[in-house]
């Protein structure tokens, strides 16, 4: 079955409308994760505890019907806890690779800051080219495979900082805020027609709404959208004028160029068109470059955020017509 650009963003609206029904008030959060899981990226969520993280995670899963599995980032947690361990079987078979939890389709690494450097790294060869090296021999990941971070951006005590290339490996970083009055509202009022995901004793929270086959269709309908030689110098100049901004002590890398590009495809599929436009570049700047740069000390101590640089840049960036 080969989908059309038209069926394929149909299929993600129904995931989206599903998962809305479920995690009220968070419409752009659900559409940045569609976006990561078309264009093949991994996803950094950020927000306080209690906004919904990991059930957003857990929605989204259910609702393509594709394998989920959730690790609690911790401390003591090792290398061979997230990929895997050889077991010793018997004086025949020797020694067998017992695959760990990163062998999935859509992998929850909660509280990624938790873990220390070398958890960490173990994890980045899993994103950066989707297999697991043990006892030198490469193990292939599932082409569905998409890692969704979180982490708590208020409290700092016994986490270890996402090193920079790793941080790179996320093609988005989203910060989930508190949702507005009336999803808020909304949210109660679910909760008290009877949902309550804590209660499920590990039963979906929607029923799947797509295939998996169907989620691997609409992926590979990103590769044939279009992008115009005006559209990529556009995407260019973003990055570029990162560099040159005296705000940032770290510009935007060449990854990062790509990336907006390739979110940028993405999101111009979630609209059914099969050409990317400067609206669609301009949905992602921040989502795809906010974990990518990093600001100058004396606007982090004004209260200035890379978002709000990243504006800057934008107004002055002029797109193509």
């Amino acid at each position: 079955m080969t989908l059309t650009i038209e069926q394929g963003a149909e299929l993600a609206r129904r995931v989206h409308a599903a998962v809305a029904t479920r995690i009220v008030g968070q419409d752009e959060a659900i559409e940045d994760i569609l976006v990561a899981f078309l264009a093949r990226g991994h996803v950094l969520v950020e927000g306080v505890p209690g906004t919904a993280k990991t059930l957003l995670v857990r929605t989204i899963a259910n609702a393509m019907a594709v394998r989920f599995t959730r690790i609690q980032f911790t401390p003591d947690l090792m290398p061979a806890d997230v990929t895997g361990v050889a077991v010793y079987r018997d004086p025949v078979r020797g020694f067998e690779f017992q695959p760990g939890p990163v062998f999935t389709d859509l992998l929850l690494a909660d509280e990624i800051n938790r873990a220390p450097a070398k958890t960490q790294a173990a994890l980045l060869e899993a994103m950066a080219e989707r297999q697991v090296t043990a006892d030198g021999v490469p193990h292939a990941l599932d082409p569905l495979f998409t890692v969704l971070a979180t982490q708590n951006p208020v409290e700092h005590e016994g986490t270890f900082p996402l090193p920079e290339a790793q941080l790179d490996r996320f093609l988005l970083k989203i910060v989930i805020g508190y949702p507005a009055a009336e999803a808020e509202l909304a949210m109660l009022a679910l909760h008290e027609s009877g949902f309550d995901p804590e209660r499920g004793g590990g039963a979906p929270i929607i029923d799947a709404v797509i295939s998996a086959d169907e989620a691997r269709e609409c992926r590979a309908l990103v590769d044939d959208v279009h992008v115009a030689p005006e559209v990529r110098e556009y995407v260019s100049s973003i990055t570029r004028a990162t560099r040159q901004d005296a705000s940032l002590m770290l510009g935007a890398s060449p990854r990062a160029t790509v990336a907006l590009m390739r979110a940028a495809r993405a999101g111009a599929v979630l609209e059914g068109r099969d050409f990317v436009t400067p609206d669609d570049v301009k949905a992602r700047v921040h989502s795809v470059l906010r974990h990518r740069v990093i600001l100058a000390p004396e606007l982090e101590v004004e209260g200035r955020t890379t978002d709000d640089v990243l504006t800057g840049v934008l107004s002055r960036t002029i797109a193509p017509t």
